[in-house]
């Protein structure tokens, strides 16, 4: 039995990928590396670290005593000192120079950056699998027609495909968003406790003559007798740039307080908020859908819809999407929250809850679309009961058509609209007050008034005839939108989404 809370979002729903990247093995994991990181670029700069403590270093990176640093955590109230004790007690030839110069945030936000960039292209082509899968379906049912809605009453006549183009316009708009949030994202890098450096420029004084690796520097600024404190601020600038790129960045915050700023965290939880939007439509449409009996999600063999009602095929994996997107949703106003209320250089009123909707909002994106693309891989399309509630609706939606027609043979329009008006009432009587089908057309087959386009009703009828470039309009989209964005990804579209339930 366990006894301990679990958040769902890991033991129940979410991908291995995803787990591991906000598990406390990659973080405390990643805070050694980046303490390595650090006294790499210090060492290359001229400080007095050998390759035997680097060695010791990452020889024991990912040997990690959770009990002991926990332990350390009771007694010192403070996570990263914890980490910098139980790692020094391992390393005990490094332990001088481990966290040398940096602030708890050097690691602590450095590591969140490196888990939201790696979260980020984690989603990525999750995102552009459901793209691809929503574009084949929408090419596929690109010509059937089916009733639109406005008002969630029958409107004009659309596609089935052409439906599906406007939730794939919506997730392109979020991939766009999201490559671009990560692309924008930088390193915090090495700024020290508030942002100026300045214990890195304490670290370097008196050690500028052994800057190996960048003697050439010292001779140019020698031969231009440049000063002390000029070499000191390459040091630590150039200090700052190595680290950025032993990371993985290209780019560090020019300027930053303690942390870096949680404007950022906005940024990336707004643009998958706006992702959960888009998800929570189109899964809330295929719902509606559902209900309809025109399109279903996929229905295993030996799944139960209900534990009472044995008929029932429940859209659950839809409703799990839509229960999953409010937690981005409700998580950006927790962002915004956090962002506006840290005071000067930083206040600690920001840890504990970024430690839960961070985390929160990647996995529930994860999940949601892992789900929609399971979804998206086997959608079920009824044509016949499209054709249903086509026939139920389309006569009064031609009433138009067959006006203007017989306009064209002579037919005064006033006269022509009071019989299609009086007839359309009989028929809606028919259809709501004794539930019976819409016999619209049959009443005009019976009316003298309209014999002389008897001969013109079936194609006057004809559903293709109400979906104006809607084929079209589909074949365009995808071709010069969908395509070209889905090229980055096209090793990656093939892999199938693993749902534990």
């Amino acid at each position: 039995m366990i006894s301990n809370y679990q958040t769902p979002l890991s033991s129940r729903y979410g991908s291995k990928e995803m787990c591991e990247n906000f598990s406390d093995g990659k973080k405390f994991s990643t805070w050694r590396q980046l303490w390595i990181y650090l006294a790499k670029a210090e060492k290359a700069l001229g400080l007095t670290i050998n390759n035997e403590q680097i060695a010791e270093m990452e020889a024991n990176k990912d040997k990690i005593d959770f009990q002991a640093a926990a332990k350390e955590e009771m007694l010192t109230r403070h996570d990263v000192m914890a980490h910098v004790h139980v790692f020094a007690a391992q390393c005990p030839k490094a332990a001088p120079i481990i966290h040398l110069g940096a602030t708890s945030c050097y690691v602590g936000d450095n590591t969140d950056l490196i888990q939201i960039r790696d979260g980020l292209n984690i989603l990525l082509p999750k995102l552009a699998r459901c793209i691809d899968r929503l574009s084949k379906f929408a090419d596929k049912y690109k010509s059937l027609p089916t009733l639109g809605f406005t008002h969630m009453q029958p409107a004009q006549l659309t596609t089935v495909g052409k439906r599906a183009t406007l939730w794939i316009s919506d997730l392109l708009s979020d991939l766009i968003n999201i490559q671009r949030v990560r692309d924008d994202l930088r390193f915090r890098g090495v700024k020290g406790t508030t942002g100026t450096q300045a214990s890195f420029l304490a670290i370097f004084e008196g050690d500028h003559e052994n800057a190996n690796g960048h003697i050439h520097v010292i001779k140019f600024l020698c031969e231009f007798n440049a000063s002390l404190s000029l070499f000191k601020l390459f040091q630590v600038k150039e200090l700052d740039k190595l680290v950025t790129q032993m990371a993985g960045f290209t780019r560090a915050y020019t300027v930053c307080g303690q942390t870096y700023s949680r404007k950022v965290d906005c940024n990336v939880i707004y643009a998958l908020a706006s992702l959960a939007a888009s998800v929570h439509k189109i899964c809330t449409d295929l719902r509606l859908l559902a209900s309809m009996k025109e399109i279903e999600e996929p229905f295993e063999k030996t799944q139960i819809g209900s534990s009472a009602m044995a008929y029932k095929r429940n859209p659950m994996r839809s409703e799990r999407c839509c229960a999953l997107a409010k937690l981005p949703m409700g998580n950006i106003i927790d962002a915004l929250i956090t962002a506006s209320t840290q005071w000067m250089e930083r206040t600690l009123d920001d840890s504990a809850n970024r430690r839960i909707i961070i985390p929160e909002t990647f996995l529930s994106t994860d999940i949601f679309l892992n789900t929609l693309q399971n979804v998206t891989d086997g959608l079920v399309v009824y044509p016949k009961v499209i054709e249903r509630h086509l026939k139920m609706e389309l006569p009064f939606m031609a009433t138009e058509n067959i006006l203007m027609a017989m306009v064209k043979l002579g037919g005064d329009r006033q006269v022509c609209h009071e019989e299609i008006r009086v007839l359309s009432h009989q028929a809606a009587e028919v259809v709501k007050m004794q539930g019976g089908d819409n016999d619209l057309v049959e009443r005009i087959r019976d009316s003298p008034y309209f014999a002389p386009i008897y001969d013109q009703l079936d194609s006057l009828l004809n559903p293709s005839t109400f979906i104006g470039r809607a084929p079209e309009q589909v074949t365009e989209f995808l071709e010069e939108e969908v395509y070209p964005l889905l090229e980055p990804y096209k090793d990656q579209l093939e892999v199938k989404a693993v749902l534990k339930v």
